[in-house]
């Protein structure tokens, strides 16, 4: 219960302390005042906010951002192997150097603006300073929820506003003239990725029983994830994964052309059901391809002598992919279910990367608008 604690000092002067019990029914002070009164109204405010549970402990928010984040945040997070590499990058890198020493309560919306301007300064991209913004954002939401401080103080931080670039989306001529150059070790693994729409560790991670050659069905289960070394909870770089990115398997559709070739390319190679369909060696082997070894060494090597005129991703075969669908007439939800999407609004953004996406769909509702049309009239005076 809350009262006013009655204190006599040497000299005979009297305050009163604003006492209340915490949470776990221990005596808190909420300060010592002159009046009895102000004291009982203080103490009645505290015990409003155990009540509440709106209660912070005020030594909690004396711990170090650093020691949080190692003893507490971190140790907690359940995350995948390339969400962590990713989110200890970006604790040793810029966040522990910036708020490493500074407790937590002291941290204010101010502290974290500055840091943003810092970063910007230094050269981080809006992009990439909103995409970290957002991991301190999610650090803080657990230390409200720890009662270390009484605010999220990224909330209602000013963010440079990111524009979206545009994406570089080969048309069908030029992937064509891409494909050519292409060593033929790698054609097959490069017509995949654009007819399926993979993501790169979905496609390195396809074996031979992930493949039903009668209904023309890729089962698209299995993904490798690229970390380092010392990230790696195996030590390997290449870890596979049950399961691909939006965690659930998925199955994609593709013509007989391309089954065709992928049953030649099993037997050439000599692959068992079990074997990778592409793996790091030219014969079978248990590593897959590294995404950075083929970009390096085939990929841009082939842009280069294809003379585009423009960058093009290995990704960016998996937006042609979508583009391509969608410009060809197919709907939004089978697009989306083909590329493992899990919001409609992801597939929207490839409504328009054609360069004559307009101009298609300006043709078809010439089409549609044609089959009404009838002849003006046009009336006289």
């Amino acid at each position: 219960m809350a009262y006013a604690k009655k204190r006599i000092g040497a000299s005979g002067h009297v305050t009163y302390t604003a006492v209340y019990l915490d949470p776990h029914g221990r005596e808190r002070s909420a300060g010592t005042f002159a009046s009895k009164r102000e004291a009982q109204r203080t103490a009645r405010r505290a015990e409003g906010k155990v009540e509440a549970d709106e209660w912070i402990d005020p030594t909690d928010g004396k711990i170090t951002f650093e020691r949080y984040v190692e003893d507490y945040w971190w140790p907690s997070r359940q995350l995948e192997v390339s969400t962590r590499a990713a989110y200890r990058s970006y604790l040793d890198k810029h966040f522990i150097p910036y708020f490493g020493s500074r407790p937590m309560a002291t941290i204010t919306t101010t502290a974290v603006e500055a840091w943003i301007a810092r970063a910007s300064a230094d050269g981080l991209s809006p992009a990439s300073v909103r995409k970290y913004h957002s991991m301190l954002k999610t650090i803080f939401k657990r230390a409200v929820r720890d009662r270390v401080v009484g605010h999220n103080p990224c909330a209602e931080a000013e963010l440079p506003k990111a524009v979206a670039q545009a994406r570089a989306i080969p048309s069908p001529e030029d992937f064509d003239r891409l494909l050519n150059e292409i060593p033929a070790r790698w054609r097959l693994l490069v017509l995949l990725d654009v007819e399926t729409g993979l993501r790169w560790g979905e496609l390195v991670a396809l074996r031979p029983r992930h493949v039903d050659f009668l209904r023309r069905l890729i089962h698209v289960q299995d993904v490798v994830v690229e970390v380092s070394k010392k990230m790696s909870p195996t030590g390997q770089r290449m870890i596979f994964k049950g399961y691909p990115k939006d965690d659930e398997h998925r199955v994609v559709k593709v013509g007989q052309p391309l089954i065709d070739l992928i049953s030649a390319h099993i037997t050439e190679v000599g692959l068992s059901r079990d074997d990778l369909l592409f793996s790091s060696t030219r014969r079978p082997g248990p590593l897959p391809v590294s995404r950075n070894t083929f970009r390096t060494r085939v990929w841009l090597p082939a842009l280069q002598r294809a003379e585009l005129g423009y960058h093009v991703r290995v990704h960016d075969l998996r937006h042609a992919h979508a583009s391509w669908l969608l410009a060809g007439g197919a709907d939004l939800r089978t697009v989306m279910a083909r590329m493992g999407h899990s919001q409609v609004t992801t597939t929207q953004r490839y409504l328009h990367a054609l360069p004559d996406a307009d101009d298609q769909a300006l043709a078809a509702f010439e089409r549609i608008r044609s089959l009404a049309r009838t002849p003006a009239k046009i009336a006289k005076d």
